[in-house]
Protein backbone atom coordinates (compact mmCIF):
# COMPACT_ATOMS: atom_id res chain seq x y z
CA UNK A 1 0.00 0.00 0.00
CA UNK A 2 2.73 2.55 0.43
CA UNK A 3 4.60 1.42 -2.26
CA UNK A 4 1.24 2.45 -4.53
CA UNK A 5 0.64 5.52 -2.50
CA UNK A 6 4.43 6.84 -3.27
CA UNK A 7 3.80 5.87 -7.25
CA UNK A 8 0.39 7.51 -6.92
CA UNK A 9 1.15 10.79 -5.51
CA UNK A 10 4.36 10.90 -7.93
CA UNK A 11 2.22 10.29 -10.91
CA UNK A 12 -0.06 12.90 -10.13
CA UNK A 13 2.50 14.99 -10.17
CA UNK A 14 4.29 14.12 -14.14
CA UNK A 15 1.90 17.05 -15.86
CA UNK A 16 4.27 19.47 -14.70
CA UNK A 17 7.34 18.41 -16.30
CA UNK A 18 5.64 17.83 -20.08
CA UNK A 19 7.26 20.05 -21.33
CA UNK A 20 10.05 22.43 -20.75
CA UNK A 21 13.53 22.14 -21.40
CA UNK A 22 15.28 19.15 -21.13
CA UNK A 23 12.03 17.22 -21.81
CA UNK A 24 12.87 16.11 -25.26
CA UNK A 25 16.57 15.15 -23.85
CA UNK A 26 14.53 13.22 -20.97
CA UNK A 27 12.49 11.17 -23.52
CA UNK A 28 14.69 10.51 -26.11
CA UNK A 29 17.24 8.67 -23.81
CA UNK A 30 15.30 7.11 -21.17
CA UNK A 31 13.10 6.06 -23.60
CA UNK A 32 16.05 4.66 -26.32
CA UNK A 33 17.33 3.27 -23.71
CA UNK A 34 14.55 1.26 -22.14
CA UNK A 35 13.10 -0.11 -25.97
CA UNK A 36 16.71 -1.49 -26.29
CA UNK A 37 17.37 -2.92 -22.56
CA UNK A 38 13.07 -4.05 -21.43
CA UNK A 39 13.26 -5.26 -25.69
CA UNK A 40 16.49 -7.56 -24.45
CA UNK A 41 14.84 -8.55 -21.47
CA UNK A 42 12.00 -9.54 -23.41
CA UNK A 43 13.70 -11.35 -25.41
CA UNK A 44 15.14 -13.35 -22.30
CA UNK A 45 11.23 -13.93 -20.61
CA UNK A 46 9.82 -14.94 -24.04
CA UNK A 47 12.89 -17.57 -24.66
CA UNK A 48 12.37 -18.80 -21.19
CA UNK A 49 8.78 -19.09 -21.71
CA UNK A 50 9.57 -21.83 -25.30
CA UNK A 51 12.14 -23.21 -22.88
CA UNK A 52 10.01 -24.13 -19.87
CA UNK A 53 6.71 -24.79 -21.51
CA UNK A 54 7.87 -26.07 -24.80
CA UNK A 55 11.31 -27.75 -25.22
CA UNK A 56 11.79 -29.29 -21.41
CA UNK A 57 9.07 -30.61 -21.24
CA UNK A 58 9.72 -33.00 -24.25
CA UNK A 59 13.72 -33.93 -22.84
CA UNK A 60 11.67 -34.42 -19.78
CA UNK A 61 9.44 -36.98 -21.26
CA UNK A 62 12.12 -38.65 -22.72
CA UNK A 63 14.49 -38.94 -20.07
CA UNK A 64 11.36 -40.49 -17.73
CA UNK A 65 11.66 -42.88 -20.30
CA UNK A 66 15.22 -43.72 -20.25
CA UNK A 67 15.87 -43.50 -16.42
CA UNK A 68 14.44 -46.83 -16.08
CA UNK A 69 16.00 -48.79 -18.89
CA UNK A 70 19.47 -47.07 -18.87
CA UNK A 71 21.85 -45.76 -15.85
CA UNK A 72 25.42 -44.36 -15.46
CA UNK A 73 27.59 -47.82 -14.46
CA UNK A 74 29.00 -45.16 -11.69
CA UNK A 75 29.12 -42.17 -10.33
CA UNK A 76 31.51 -39.60 -8.80
CA UNK A 77 30.97 -37.08 -6.44
CA UNK A 78 34.01 -34.31 -5.93
CA UNK A 79 32.29 -32.32 -2.79
CA UNK A 80 34.40 -29.93 -1.24
CA UNK A 81 33.86 -28.70 2.43
CA UNK A 82 35.98 -25.68 4.46
CA UNK A 83 34.96 -25.65 8.06
CA UNK A 84 31.40 -26.12 7.69
CA UNK A 85 29.11 -25.92 10.72
CA UNK A 86 28.47 -29.67 12.02
CA UNK A 87 24.75 -30.03 11.86
CA UNK A 88 25.23 -28.32 8.13
CA UNK A 89 28.01 -31.14 7.04
CA UNK A 90 25.63 -33.86 8.17
CA UNK A 91 22.41 -32.49 6.71
CA UNK A 92 24.75 -31.71 3.31
CA UNK A 93 26.17 -35.45 3.66
CA UNK A 94 22.56 -37.36 4.93
CA UNK A 95 21.07 -35.80 1.61
CA UNK A 96 24.02 -36.79 -1.19
CA UNK A 97 24.29 -40.28 0.27
CA UNK A 98 20.22 -40.63 0.31
CA UNK A 99 20.08 -39.40 -3.35
CA UNK A 100 23.23 -41.57 -4.35
CA UNK A 101 21.11 -44.54 -2.74
CA UNK A 102 17.52 -43.72 -5.12
CA UNK A 103 19.91 -43.84 -7.81
CA UNK A 104 21.13 -46.90 -7.07
CA UNK A 105 24.79 -47.04 -9.43
CA UNK A 106 27.77 -47.61 -7.48
CA UNK A 107 29.26 -44.28 -6.30
CA UNK A 108 32.36 -42.94 -5.01
CA UNK A 109 32.40 -39.46 -2.97
CA UNK A 110 36.10 -37.65 -2.67
CA UNK A 111 35.31 -35.37 0.13
CA UNK A 112 37.47 -32.49 0.17
CA UNK A 113 37.61 -31.54 3.79
CA UNK A 114 39.86 -29.70 6.04
CA UNK A 115 39.92 -31.15 9.91
CA UNK A 116 39.62 -35.00 11.05
CA UNK A 117 36.70 -34.11 12.93
CA UNK A 118 34.71 -34.56 9.18
CA UNK A 119 35.87 -37.89 8.77
CA UNK A 120 33.93 -38.97 12.27
CA UNK A 121 31.37 -36.84 10.94
CA UNK A 122 30.97 -38.40 7.81
CA UNK A 123 31.31 -42.28 9.32
CA UNK A 124 28.27 -41.40 11.66
CA UNK A 125 26.70 -40.23 7.96
CA UNK A 126 27.39 -43.81 6.69
CA UNK A 127 26.21 -45.83 9.68
CA UNK A 128 23.15 -44.15 9.39
CA UNK A 129 22.34 -45.36 5.82
CA UNK A 130 23.64 -49.07 7.10
CA UNK A 131 27.36 -48.81 5.54
CA UNK A 132 25.71 -49.18 1.49
CA UNK A 133 28.16 -51.12 0.08
CA UNK A 134 27.95 -49.54 -3.22
CA UNK A 135 28.91 -46.06 -1.76
CA UNK A 136 32.72 -45.36 -0.70
CA UNK A 137 33.91 -42.02 0.94
CA UNK A 138 37.38 -41.37 0.35
CA UNK A 139 38.92 -38.68 2.04
CA UNK A 140 41.62 -35.56 0.82
CA UNK A 141 42.16 -32.78 3.70
CA UNK A 142 43.28 -29.32 1.74
CA UNK A 143 46.29 -27.15 1.70
CA UNK A 144 43.96 -24.31 2.69
CA UNK A 145 44.94 -22.50 -0.13
CA UNK A 146 41.52 -22.05 -2.39
CA UNK A 147 39.38 -24.63 -3.86
CA UNK A 148 40.55 -24.96 -6.88
CA UNK A 149 43.52 -27.38 -5.41
CA UNK A 150 41.93 -29.22 -3.75
CA UNK A 151 39.70 -29.72 -7.23
CA UNK A 152 42.80 -30.89 -9.00
CA UNK A 153 43.60 -33.17 -6.34
CA UNK A 154 40.09 -34.81 -6.47
CA UNK A 155 40.31 -34.76 -10.41
CA UNK A 156 43.46 -36.95 -10.54
CA UNK A 157 42.18 -39.13 -7.86
CA UNK A 158 39.29 -40.27 -10.34
CA UNK A 159 41.04 -40.16 -13.22
CA UNK A 160 43.50 -42.94 -11.68
CA UNK A 161 40.24 -44.58 -11.46
CA UNK A 162 40.12 -44.71 -15.18
CA UNK A 163 36.59 -44.82 -14.97
CA UNK A 164 33.89 -45.56 -17.96
CA UNK A 165 33.36 -42.93 -20.41
CA UNK A 166 29.99 -43.13 -19.22
CA UNK A 167 30.46 -42.38 -16.11
CA UNK A 168 29.39 -39.05 -14.32
CA UNK A 169 31.35 -37.07 -12.36
CA UNK A 170 29.37 -34.59 -9.69
CA UNK A 171 30.82 -31.25 -8.77
CA UNK A 172 29.20 -29.44 -5.45
CA UNK A 173 29.56 -27.68 -2.57
CA UNK A 174 29.82 -28.55 1.03
CA UNK A 175 26.68 -26.29 1.89
CA UNK A 176 24.40 -27.78 -0.61
CA UNK A 177 21.76 -30.24 0.00
CA UNK A 178 20.08 -32.15 -2.19
CA UNK A 179 16.74 -33.72 -1.88
CA UNK A 180 17.01 -37.45 -2.22
CA UNK A 181 15.17 -38.01 -6.53
CA UNK A 182 18.07 -34.94 -7.34
CA UNK A 183 20.11 -37.27 -9.06
CA UNK A 184 17.36 -39.74 -9.97
CA UNK A 185 15.64 -36.97 -12.15
CA UNK A 186 18.76 -34.95 -13.41
CA UNK A 187 21.13 -37.60 -14.73
CA UNK A 188 19.12 -39.49 -17.25
CA UNK A 189 19.68 -36.54 -19.42
CA UNK A 190 23.33 -37.95 -20.63
CA UNK A 191 22.02 -40.96 -21.63
CA UNK A 192 19.50 -38.99 -24.23
CA UNK A 193 21.94 -36.88 -25.74
CA UNK A 194 25.68 -38.21 -26.48
CA UNK A 195 26.57 -34.55 -27.27
CA UNK A 196 25.64 -33.19 -23.81
CA UNK A 197 28.97 -32.33 -21.78
CA UNK A 198 27.17 -30.88 -18.60
CA UNK A 199 24.19 -29.90 -17.01
CA UNK A 200 23.38 -27.63 -13.55
CA UNK A 201 19.84 -27.27 -11.94
CA UNK A 202 17.78 -24.59 -10.15
CA UNK A 203 19.23 -23.21 -6.94
CA UNK A 204 17.24 -21.97 -3.82
CA UNK A 205 18.59 -21.77 -0.11
CA UNK A 206 17.85 -21.42 3.68
CA UNK A 207 18.85 -18.49 4.31
CA UNK A 208 19.89 -17.40 8.15
CA UNK A 209 18.82 -13.45 8.39
CA UNK A 210 16.40 -10.56 7.99
CA UNK A 211 13.67 -10.15 5.42
CA UNK A 212 15.31 -8.55 3.23
CA UNK A 213 18.65 -10.80 2.72
CA UNK A 214 16.02 -13.81 2.35
CA UNK A 215 14.36 -11.63 -0.58
CA UNK A 216 17.64 -10.80 -1.95
CA UNK A 217 18.82 -14.22 -2.42
CA UNK A 218 15.84 -15.47 -3.42
CA UNK A 219 15.04 -12.81 -6.03
CA UNK A 220 18.90 -13.71 -7.22
CA UNK A 221 17.33 -17.22 -7.40
CA UNK A 222 14.23 -16.15 -9.52
CA UNK A 223 16.63 -13.79 -11.79
CA UNK A 224 18.99 -16.93 -12.59
CA UNK A 225 16.33 -19.10 -13.32
CA UNK A 226 14.74 -17.03 -15.85
CA UNK A 227 18.21 -16.27 -17.79
CA UNK A 228 19.44 -20.21 -17.11
CA UNK A 229 16.12 -21.02 -19.09
CA UNK A 230 16.65 -18.45 -22.10
CA UNK A 231 20.11 -19.98 -22.10
CA UNK A 232 19.23 -23.47 -22.38
CA UNK A 233 17.35 -23.23 -25.74
CA UNK A 234 20.47 -22.31 -27.39
CA UNK A 235 22.11 -25.90 -25.27
CA UNK A 236 24.42 -23.37 -23.78
CA UNK A 237 24.62 -21.69 -20.42
CA UNK A 238 26.49 -18.37 -18.90
CA UNK A 239 28.08 -20.73 -15.65
CA UNK A 240 28.10 -24.19 -14.65
CA UNK A 241 27.83 -23.31 -10.50
CA UNK A 242 29.76 -25.33 -8.12
CA UNK A 243 27.08 -25.30 -5.90
CA UNK A 244 25.73 -28.45 -8.20
CA UNK A 245 26.76 -29.22 -11.59
CA UNK A 246 27.55 -33.00 -13.57
CA UNK A 247 29.71 -33.36 -15.94
CA UNK A 248 30.74 -36.49 -18.09
CA UNK A 249 34.20 -38.43 -16.52
CA UNK A 250 35.74 -38.05 -19.56
CA UNK A 251 35.88 -34.11 -19.74
CA UNK A 252 36.71 -34.26 -15.67
CA UNK A 253 39.60 -36.89 -16.64
CA UNK A 254 41.04 -35.02 -19.50
CA UNK A 255 44.52 -33.25 -18.42
CA UNK A 256 43.88 -30.03 -20.13
CA UNK A 257 40.21 -29.78 -17.88
CA UNK A 258 42.37 -30.79 -15.03
CA UNK A 259 45.14 -28.13 -15.61
CA UNK A 260 43.05 -25.73 -16.44
CA UNK A 261 40.49 -25.81 -13.28
CA UNK A 262 43.43 -25.94 -11.06
CA UNK A 263 45.90 -23.32 -12.88
CA UNK A 264 43.45 -21.45 -14.65
CA UNK A 265 45.02 -17.61 -15.50
CA UNK A 266 45.53 -14.21 -17.89
CA UNK A 267 47.51 -12.84 -19.45
CA UNK A 268 46.19 -9.06 -18.88
CA UNK A 269 47.45 -5.87 -20.81
CA UNK A 270 48.27 -4.05 -17.69
CA UNK A 271 48.65 -6.97 -14.77
CA UNK A 272 50.10 -9.10 -16.55
CA UNK A 273 49.73 -13.03 -16.01
CA UNK A 274 47.54 -13.50 -12.69
CA UNK A 275 46.03 -16.56 -11.44
CA UNK A 276 42.22 -16.89 -10.82
CA UNK A 277 41.60 -17.55 -6.95
CA UNK A 278 37.90 -17.71 -7.33
CA UNK A 279 35.46 -19.05 -10.26
CA UNK A 280 36.17 -22.32 -10.83
CA UNK A 281 32.85 -22.99 -12.20
CA UNK A 282 33.33 -19.80 -14.51
CA UNK A 283 36.69 -21.69 -15.57
CA UNK A 284 34.77 -25.42 -16.51
CA UNK A 285 31.98 -23.68 -18.30
CA UNK A 286 35.05 -22.15 -19.94
CA UNK A 287 36.95 -24.90 -21.47
CA UNK A 288 33.66 -26.43 -22.37
CA UNK A 289 32.32 -23.35 -24.23
CA UNK A 290 35.86 -23.08 -25.91
CA UNK A 291 35.31 -27.42 -26.71
CA UNK A 292 32.10 -26.99 -27.96
CA UNK A 293 30.19 -29.04 -25.88
CA UNK A 294 26.70 -28.97 -24.67
CA UNK A 295 24.75 -27.65 -21.43
CA UNK A 296 21.74 -27.64 -20.02
CA UNK A 297 19.79 -26.55 -17.34
CA UNK A 298 17.73 -28.60 -15.35
CA UNK A 299 14.81 -26.24 -14.58
CA UNK A 300 12.52 -28.63 -12.03
CA UNK A 301 15.24 -30.24 -10.01
CA UNK A 302 16.62 -28.16 -7.43
CA UNK A 303 19.90 -27.96 -5.19
CA UNK A 304 19.25 -26.21 -1.76
CA UNK A 305 21.82 -23.98 -0.16
CA UNK A 306 22.74 -22.75 3.03
CA UNK A 307 23.17 -19.62 2.55
CA UNK A 308 24.57 -16.42 4.64
CA UNK A 309 26.06 -13.14 4.33
CA UNK A 310 29.50 -12.62 5.54
CA UNK A 311 28.43 -10.40 8.16
CA UNK A 312 24.67 -10.59 8.56
CA UNK A 313 24.45 -6.95 10.76
CA UNK A 314 25.82 -5.21 7.36
CA UNK A 315 23.37 -6.51 4.75
CA UNK A 316 25.19 -3.33 2.46
CA UNK A 317 28.70 -4.02 3.09
CA UNK A 318 28.34 -8.11 2.63
CA UNK A 319 26.19 -8.07 -0.24
CA UNK A 320 28.61 -5.89 -2.21
CA UNK A 321 31.72 -7.89 -1.21
CA UNK A 322 29.37 -11.03 -2.72
CA UNK A 323 28.96 -8.79 -6.08
CA UNK A 324 32.36 -7.86 -6.13
CA UNK A 325 33.77 -11.78 -6.30
CA UNK A 326 30.64 -12.70 -8.79
CA UNK A 327 31.47 -9.86 -10.92
CA UNK A 328 34.97 -10.26 -11.14
CA UNK A 329 34.75 -13.41 -11.94
CA UNK A 330 32.40 -12.67 -14.90
CA UNK A 331 33.99 -10.23 -15.79
CA UNK A 332 37.89 -12.06 -15.67
CA UNK A 333 36.56 -14.55 -18.03
CA UNK A 334 33.68 -12.87 -20.35
CA UNK A 335 36.69 -11.58 -22.65
CA UNK A 336 38.25 -14.00 -23.29
CA UNK A 337 34.76 -16.22 -24.08
CA UNK A 338 33.67 -12.74 -26.13
CA UNK A 339 37.02 -13.75 -28.07
CA UNK A 340 36.12 -17.09 -29.21
CA UNK A 341 33.27 -15.67 -31.73
CA UNK A 342 29.79 -16.08 -32.42
CA UNK A 343 30.97 -18.62 -35.00
CA UNK A 344 31.85 -21.07 -31.88
CA UNK A 345 29.11 -20.46 -29.47
CA UNK A 346 26.11 -19.40 -31.31
CA UNK A 347 24.98 -15.56 -31.96
CA UNK A 348 22.90 -15.26 -28.65
CA UNK A 349 25.34 -16.57 -26.04
CA UNK A 350 27.84 -14.27 -27.50
CA UNK A 351 25.68 -11.35 -27.59
CA UNK A 352 24.67 -12.32 -24.14
CA UNK A 353 28.27 -12.05 -22.91
CA UNK A 354 28.63 -8.86 -25.02
CA UNK A 355 25.21 -7.18 -23.07
CA UNK A 356 26.93 -7.97 -19.36
CA UNK A 357 29.59 -5.76 -20.13
CA UNK A 358 27.49 -3.44 -21.73
CA UNK A 359 24.90 -3.26 -19.36
CA UNK A 360 26.97 -1.77 -16.75
CA UNK A 361 26.78 1.46 -18.26
CA UNK A 362 23.27 1.51 -19.55
CA UNK A 363 22.24 0.49 -16.01
CA UNK A 364 23.60 3.65 -14.94
CA UNK A 365 22.11 6.00 -17.46
CA UNK A 366 18.76 6.40 -16.23
CA UNK A 367 19.70 8.30 -13.06
CA UNK A 368 22.82 9.94 -14.41
CA UNK A 369 19.98 11.54 -16.96
CA UNK A 370 17.54 12.11 -13.88
CA UNK A 371 20.01 14.09 -12.24
CA UNK A 372 21.74 15.90 -14.35
CA UNK A 373 18.27 17.16 -15.89
CA UNK A 374 17.03 18.05 -12.47
CA UNK A 375 19.73 20.45 -11.95
CA UNK A 376 20.27 21.37 -15.22
CA UNK A 377 16.92 22.93 -15.69
CA UNK A 378 15.15 23.01 -11.98
CA UNK A 379 12.63 20.91 -13.15
CA UNK A 380 11.47 17.85 -11.28
CA UNK A 381 12.56 15.22 -14.05
CA UNK A 382 13.99 12.72 -10.76
CA UNK A 383 10.50 12.44 -9.78
CA UNK A 384 9.44 11.42 -13.25
CA UNK A 385 12.24 8.88 -13.68
CA UNK A 386 11.10 7.91 -9.91
CA UNK A 387 7.81 6.65 -11.48
CA UNK A 388 9.22 4.86 -14.14
CA UNK A 389 11.59 2.79 -12.26
CA UNK A 390 8.36 1.86 -9.78
CA UNK A 391 6.73 1.14 -12.64
CA UNK A 392 8.49 -0.82 -14.56
CA UNK A 393 10.39 -2.59 -11.85
CA UNK A 394 7.23 -3.35 -10.48
CA UNK A 395 6.17 -5.21 -13.64
CA UNK A 396 9.35 -6.84 -13.75
CA UNK A 397 8.67 -8.47 -10.00
CA UNK A 398 5.50 -9.71 -11.31
CA UNK A 399 7.06 -11.59 -14.35
CA UNK A 400 9.55 -12.88 -12.44
CA UNK A 401 6.73 -13.97 -9.55
CA UNK A 402 5.04 -15.52 -12.26
CA UNK A 403 7.75 -18.09 -12.93
CA UNK A 404 8.91 -18.29 -9.54
CA UNK A 405 5.60 -19.13 -8.30
CA UNK A 406 6.28 -16.26 -5.34
CA UNK A 407 6.30 -12.49 -5.32
CA UNK A 408 7.69 -10.45 -2.69
CA UNK A 409 7.07 -6.44 -2.75
CA UNK A 410 10.02 -6.63 -1.57
CA UNK A 411 11.65 -7.32 -5.16
CA UNK A 412 11.32 -4.11 -6.89
CA UNK A 413 13.05 -2.29 -4.20
CA UNK A 414 16.11 -4.83 -4.54
CA UNK A 415 15.37 -5.23 -8.51
CA UNK A 416 16.39 -1.45 -8.50
CA UNK A 417 19.41 -2.12 -5.81
CA UNK A 418 21.22 -4.97 -7.91
CA UNK A 419 21.13 -2.83 -10.60
CA UNK A 420 22.78 0.26 -9.61
CA UNK A 421 24.97 -0.97 -6.61
CA UNK A 422 25.61 -3.85 -9.34
CA UNK A 423 26.53 -1.31 -12.23
CA UNK A 424 28.60 0.39 -9.68
CA UNK A 425 30.56 -2.38 -8.55
CA UNK A 426 31.01 -3.63 -11.91
CA UNK A 427 32.74 -0.85 -13.35
CA UNK A 428 34.81 -0.69 -9.99
CA UNK A 429 35.90 -4.36 -11.02
CA UNK A 430 36.31 -3.61 -14.55
CA UNK A 431 39.12 -1.25 -13.54
CA UNK A 432 40.84 -3.46 -10.62
CA UNK A 433 39.83 -7.17 -12.40
CA UNK A 434 43.24 -8.36 -11.01
CA UNK A 435 42.01 -7.81 -7.12
CA UNK A 436 40.52 -11.29 -5.94
CA UNK A 437 39.82 -12.43 -1.96
CA UNK A 438 37.80 -15.81 -0.75
CA UNK A 439 34.97 -14.55 1.15
CA UNK A 440 34.95 -17.73 3.43
CA UNK A 441 38.84 -18.67 3.45
CA UNK A 442 39.80 -15.08 3.77
CA UNK A 443 42.67 -15.30 0.97
CA UNK A 444 43.28 -12.40 -1.49
CA UNK A 445 45.56 -12.80 -4.17
CA UNK A 446 45.86 -11.19 -7.67
CA UNK A 447 48.17 -7.81 -6.76
CA UNK A 448 51.75 -7.62 -6.97
CA UNK A 449 53.73 -8.39 -3.60
CA UNK A 450 55.85 -5.10 -4.31
CA UNK A 451 54.04 -2.09 -2.48
CA UNK A 452 55.08 0.62 -5.29
CA UNK A 453 54.01 -1.27 -8.00
CA UNK A 454 50.91 -2.48 -6.12
CA UNK A 455 50.33 1.51 -5.53
CA UNK A 456 50.78 2.48 -9.35
CA UNK A 457 48.71 -0.26 -10.10
CA UNK A 458 46.04 1.53 -8.05
CA UNK A 459 46.62 4.83 -9.20
CA UNK A 460 46.65 3.93 -12.92
CA UNK A 461 43.21 2.32 -12.24
CA UNK A 462 41.59 5.17 -10.21
CA UNK A 463 42.85 7.32 -13.08
CA UNK A 464 41.37 4.94 -15.74
CA UNK A 465 38.05 4.78 -13.98
CA UNK A 466 37.16 8.78 -13.33
CA UNK A 467 38.70 9.10 -16.88
CA UNK A 468 36.03 7.12 -18.08
CA UNK A 469 33.47 7.70 -16.27
CA UNK A 470 33.72 11.76 -16.82
CA UNK A 471 33.69 10.65 -20.56
CA UNK A 472 30.31 8.87 -20.05
CA UNK A 473 28.64 11.73 -18.07
CA UNK A 474 30.09 14.31 -20.43
CA UNK A 475 28.76 12.20 -23.51
CA UNK A 476 25.29 11.83 -21.92
CA UNK A 477 25.14 15.72 -20.98
CA UNK A 478 25.85 16.32 -25.21
CA UNK A 479 22.71 13.53 -25.68
CA UNK A 480 20.41 15.31 -23.39
CA UNK A 481 20.95 18.41 -24.36
CA UNK A 482 22.37 19.97 -21.25
CA UNK A 483 26.07 20.62 -22.58
CA UNK A 484 26.32 21.83 -26.49
CA UNK A 485 29.31 20.62 -28.18
CA UNK A 486 32.31 23.71 -28.29
CA UNK A 487 32.22 25.67 -31.37
CA UNK A 488 35.51 25.35 -33.78
CA UNK A 489 37.19 28.12 -32.55
CA UNK A 490 37.40 26.69 -28.91
CA UNK A 491 38.69 23.49 -29.93
CA UNK A 492 41.71 25.43 -32.18
CA UNK A 493 42.02 27.52 -28.78
CA UNK A 494 42.71 24.11 -27.16
CA UNK A 495 44.76 22.55 -29.25
CA UNK A 496 46.80 25.58 -29.69
CA UNK A 497 46.48 26.27 -33.45
CA UNK A 498 45.57 29.55 -32.98
CA UNK A 499 46.37 32.13 -30.33
CA UNK A 500 44.10 33.41 -27.89
CA UNK A 501 42.11 36.84 -29.47
CA UNK A 502 42.59 40.28 -27.75
CA UNK A 503 38.63 40.60 -29.12
CA UNK A 504 35.57 38.94 -28.30
CA UNK A 505 35.03 38.45 -32.24
CA UNK A 506 36.06 34.49 -32.00
CA UNK A 507 32.59 33.60 -29.78
CA UNK A 508 30.44 36.93 -29.78
CA UNK A 509 30.01 37.04 -34.01
CA UNK A 510 28.89 33.11 -33.62
CA UNK A 511 26.93 33.50 -30.74
CA UNK A 512 24.83 36.34 -32.85
CA UNK A 513 25.14 34.61 -36.41
CA UNK A 514 23.82 31.42 -34.49
CA UNK A 515 20.53 33.82 -33.14
CA UNK A 516 19.30 33.64 -37.43
CA UNK A 517 16.80 36.48 -38.22
CA UNK A 518 15.63 37.09 -34.74
CA UNK A 519 16.35 36.19 -31.13
CA UNK A 520 18.10 37.11 -28.10
CA UNK A 521 21.52 37.20 -26.55
CA UNK A 522 22.05 37.90 -23.18
CA UNK A 523 25.55 38.23 -21.93
CA UNK A 524 26.94 38.70 -19.02
CA UNK A 525 28.10 40.66 -16.83
CA UNK A 526 32.03 42.40 -17.88
CA UNK A 527 33.34 44.58 -20.73
CA UNK A 528 33.32 43.11 -24.51
CA UNK A 529 34.97 43.86 -27.27
CA UNK A 530 34.09 43.58 -31.13
CA UNK A 531 37.00 44.78 -33.36
CA UNK A 532 37.12 43.58 -36.52
CA UNK A 533 35.32 46.32 -38.09
CA UNK A 534 33.37 43.83 -39.86
CA UNK A 535 29.22 44.71 -40.41
CA UNK A 536 27.11 42.40 -38.19
CA UNK A 537 23.77 41.42 -40.42
CA UNK A 538 21.14 41.21 -38.21
CA UNK A 539 17.46 40.88 -38.34
CA UNK A 540 15.26 41.27 -35.67
CA UNK A 541 18.12 40.89 -32.69
CA UNK A 542 17.87 41.41 -29.24
CA UNK A 543 21.63 42.19 -27.77
CA UNK A 544 20.33 42.10 -23.37
CA UNK A 545 22.96 42.79 -20.98
CA UNK A 546 23.12 42.10 -16.64
CA UNK A 547 22.20 45.92 -16.39
CA UNK A 548 22.79 49.03 -15.74
CA UNK A 549 26.94 49.81 -15.68
CA UNK A 550 27.93 46.11 -15.12
CA UNK A 551 27.73 45.24 -19.31
CA UNK A 552 29.72 47.29 -21.59
CA UNK A 553 30.06 46.63 -25.47
CA UNK A 554 33.08 47.91 -26.97
CA UNK A 555 32.23 48.48 -31.07
CA UNK A 556 35.48 49.22 -33.24
CA UNK A 557 34.10 51.76 -35.92
CA UNK A 558 30.47 52.39 -33.92
CA UNK A 559 27.10 51.51 -34.24
CA UNK A 560 27.44 51.69 -37.88
CA UNK A 561 29.02 48.51 -38.63
CA UNK A 562 25.46 46.99 -36.42
CA UNK A 563 23.36 47.06 -40.07
CA UNK A 564 19.86 45.95 -40.26
CA UNK A 565 19.60 43.06 -42.57
CA UNK A 566 17.60 44.72 -45.72
CA UNK A 567 16.43 41.74 -47.01
CA UNK A 568 14.53 40.83 -43.63
CA UNK A 569 11.03 42.29 -43.92
CA UNK A 570 11.03 44.41 -40.23
CA UNK A 571 14.68 44.56 -39.39
CA UNK A 572 15.72 46.37 -36.94
CA UNK A 573 18.21 46.60 -33.78
CA UNK A 574 17.41 46.63 -30.72
CA UNK A 575 19.55 47.15 -27.28
CA UNK A 576 18.19 46.08 -23.76
CA UNK A 577 20.35 47.81 -20.93
CA UNK A 578 22.92 50.39 -21.45
CA UNK A 579 24.89 51.32 -23.97
CA UNK A 580 29.01 51.48 -24.43
CA UNK A 581 30.46 54.52 -25.06
CA UNK A 582 32.43 54.64 -28.33
CA UNK A 583 33.80 57.31 -30.49
CA UNK A 584 31.18 56.62 -33.49
CA UNK A 585 28.15 58.77 -33.16
CA UNK A 586 25.38 57.21 -30.83
CA UNK A 587 22.61 54.82 -32.11
CA UNK A 588 20.16 56.39 -34.70
CA UNK A 589 16.55 56.31 -33.10
CA UNK A 590 13.84 53.58 -34.22
CA UNK A 591 12.07 55.04 -36.94
CA UNK A 592 8.28 54.68 -36.16
CA UNK A 593 7.91 52.45 -39.26
CA UNK A 594 10.59 49.83 -39.25
CA UNK A 595 10.08 48.57 -42.28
Amino acid sequence: MFYAGVFLAISLSLPRIADGPGTSGFVVTIGLLAIWRYGWWGVHVVRSMIFLNLTFPKLRAEAETSAGIERAPEVYVLITSYRMAGDVSFRVYDGLVSALRCYGAPATIIASITDQSDVDLLQHVLDAHGNPKDIEIRFMFQRGDGKRSAMGEAARAIARDLPSPDALVVFMDGDIYLPPDTLERSLPFFAINPALGALTTDNRGFVKGDGWTREWYDLRYAQRHLVMSSMSLSRRLLVLTGRFSVFRASIVTDRDFIRHVEDDHIDHWRFGRFRFLSGDDKSTWFWLLRNRREMLYVPDVVAWGFEELPDRRRFLASSIGLMRRWYGNMLRNSSRAIALGPGRMGFFTWWSLVDQRVSMWTSLTGPVVAVMLTLAHSRPFFLGYLSWIMMTRLFASVLLGLQRGRFSPLWPVLLYYNQIVGALVKTWVTFRVNQQKWTRQNIVDGEPADPWKRTCQRAIGHGMHVTQFAGYVYALALMTGVLAMPHGTAFALMTGRVSPPSSDDYWLRPAIARLGDSGELQLPAGAFTLLSGEPLSLGRTILRGAGHDRTSLYIAGGLDCLRPDPCVEGAFIEFRGSQSQSPSPPAPSIPENPS
